[in-house]
């Protein structure tokens, strides 16, 4: 069975561009949906979901987008279509049967999903989980075991016997092909485009045919390589005193995506754009029913132009900024996870509003970021971004050492020191729970973003001033992985615990299932 590929910038750190609260829910969600709705062959009759009444899913893909997404993406709709928040009364209109049940399995992961489709009379098995990040990973389609990841066209053809034969037959057509199961076997072939009908028609014994389509934005290649996927890996033969975090960034983006510097500079000066816009809306106002948090940037920004806040500079700008963006994601803007939605705002705001308040051109902007998303490859690599498997700590915390990395950058720093701001940042955010009040992507995530950013600030600046990180990336990376599998479920994006179970939390959460309801009846009459 073929294993993750390495991580590229632009599929695990820096994205998905989408709608909705949750990049774990409302975007991964997407990514599943589609993949079910390409195995059954569209739009289908039926739907039953199961969620692990253990998991993280049974308290939260109502109210963090779950649902919001996979019935977006069960229509064949992308992560940042305007019509995703109405994707629960279009999947009724539709005709589609939906049922989703908790049950008790014990499923390893927390964001399971198990879904069992049916068209044309045909039922499909699915189960799927959401790894953080938008990111996914298919592991069984039936009753065969596989490790999909979305970042190929696959098909799947089930044959009469070992499928061996198949399986040969196929591989010089294929990057990757795998043999499941045995008489019937399935042959999982990984492409850059599905099997033609021509090649499908020369397989003996062929009983099945399926497919699904790539959801990610770089796509995996036969023989991948890069150059390093650990901090301490990069700085093996190379000279990270006298060279920029971003040369590195690009080294690695080339090898892994097949793209020359041109075109990695043109895939996120898309993502600059994407985050100007989602400030800039923020700060022109927003409006959205379903949420607890009104808008407030514009207050920030009324006393900040009237001199009537303590003098933060440059952090002050962030501060703004990052309230703005939080703002879209919350009115259901097209955001960009960086790398999550839920800290969209801490890295790419922050290195925007930095980025304006040292004038660099877009060349130096788009390798702050570059950096950043560097520093977010070696955080998936050792470790998770998703609430759910570590807390805040796994979200805000790498946001905010990816935006150290990405001031370093701004402010003439070495890789060196890009290195030291981050493992700084991710130092001072261990064990950092997560507990959504209202079980709502909201607060307290508006006031961690903001102290993301205040943490990867101060953090850049010892790093150039040459503070002693003592612990090297790699180790606080090693120890961010520990604190996630120690940390109590009722910590992790549950809503079970903490700031989620205060009285304040249960009352608006209370308020918001009551609208919910309303809005529900007034839609049935």
């Amino acid at each position: 069975m073929p294993t993750k590929l390495p991580p590229s910038i632009f599929n695990d750190v820096v994205g998905p561009v989408m709608r909705g609260p949750s990049s774990s829910h409302s975007a991964a969600s997407v990514r599943i949906g589609r993949i079910a709705r390409d195995l059954c062959g569209g739009t289908p009759a039926r739907v039953l979901v199961e969620f692990d009444k253990h998991g993280s899913l049974p308290t939260t893909h109502t109210s963090q987008g779950s649902d919001m997404g996979l019935f977006g993406g069960l229509l064949g709709w992308e992560a940042d279509d305007a019509r995703i928040p109405e994707s629960a009364a279009a999947l009724r209109d539709a005709g589609v049967d939906l049922e989703i049940r908790y049950v008790d399995l014990r499923d390893p992961h927390p964001n399971t999903y198990r879904l069992t489709i049916y068209r044309g009379g045909v039922e499909h098995r699915l189960v799927a989980l959401s790894t953080g990040g938008g990111m996914i990973e298919v592991i069984q389609i039936d009753d065969y075991e596989v490790s999909l990841f979305g970042d190929y066209d696959v098909t799947l053809l089930e044959v009469e016997g070992r499928g061996d034969a198949a399986a040969a037959q196929l591989c010089d057509a294929a990057d990757v092909v795998t043999v499941v199961g045995d008489s019937p076997a399935m042959v999982v072939v990984s492409a850059q485009q599905h099997v033609d009908a021509d090649e499908l028609a020369a397989v003996a014994d062929l009983q099945r045919v399926r497919r699904f389509g790539a959801v990610l934005p770089v796509r995996s290649r036969a023989d991948l390589q890069v150059p390093f996927l650990h901090a301490s890996e990069m700085l093996e033969g190379r000279d990270a005193k006298a060279n920029r975090l971003s040369d590195f960034a690009l080294e690695f983006e080339r090898a892994r995506g097949g793209l020359d510097d041109d075109a990695v500079f043109a895939r996120m000066r898309h993502i600059l754009q994407i985050v100007k816009q989602g400030v800039e809306g923020g700060l022109a106002g927003t409006e959205y029913a379903d949420r607890i948090l009104p808008q407030q940037s514009h207050r920030f920004r009324e006393m900040l132009e009237q001199g009537q806040l303590l003098d933060g500079g440059m952090l002050n700008k962030a501060l703004l900024y990052v309230t703005a963006l939080m703002e879209t994601k919350s009115s259901m803007g097209v955001i960009v996870a960086a790398p999550t939605a839920g800290s969209c705002a801490t890295f790419p705001a922050t290195c925007l509003a930095a980025a304006e308040s040292v004038q660099a051109d877009e060349e130096r902007t788009l390798r702050a970021m570059l950096s950043a998303g560097l520093i977010g490859v070696f955080v998936t690599t050792r470790s998770s971004f998703a609430a759910e498997v570590g807390g805040c700590q796994a979200e805000t915390g790498a946001g905010a050492a990816m935006a150290a990395a990405a001031l370093v950058e701004l402010g003439g720093g070495t890789a060196a020191q890009a290195l030291s701001a981050a493992s700084h940042a991710l130092q001072n955010i261990l064990g950092l729970i997560c507990d959504p009040v209202g079980n709502r992507v909201e607060a307290p995530c508006l006031g961690r973003n903001i102290a993301g950013a205040s943490n990867a600030f101060v953090s850049a600046n010892i790093a150039l001033a040459g503070y002693d990180h003592l612990v090297p990336l790699d180790e606080v990376l090693d120890v961010h992985r520990e604190v996630s599998e120690q940390m109590a479920r009722e910590l992790r994006c549950t809503a079970l615990g903490g700031l989620s179970m205060t009285p304040t939390s249960k009352a608006i959460e209370a308020r918001l299932k009551d609208a919910d309801s309303r809005d529900s009846d007034q839609r049935a009459s």
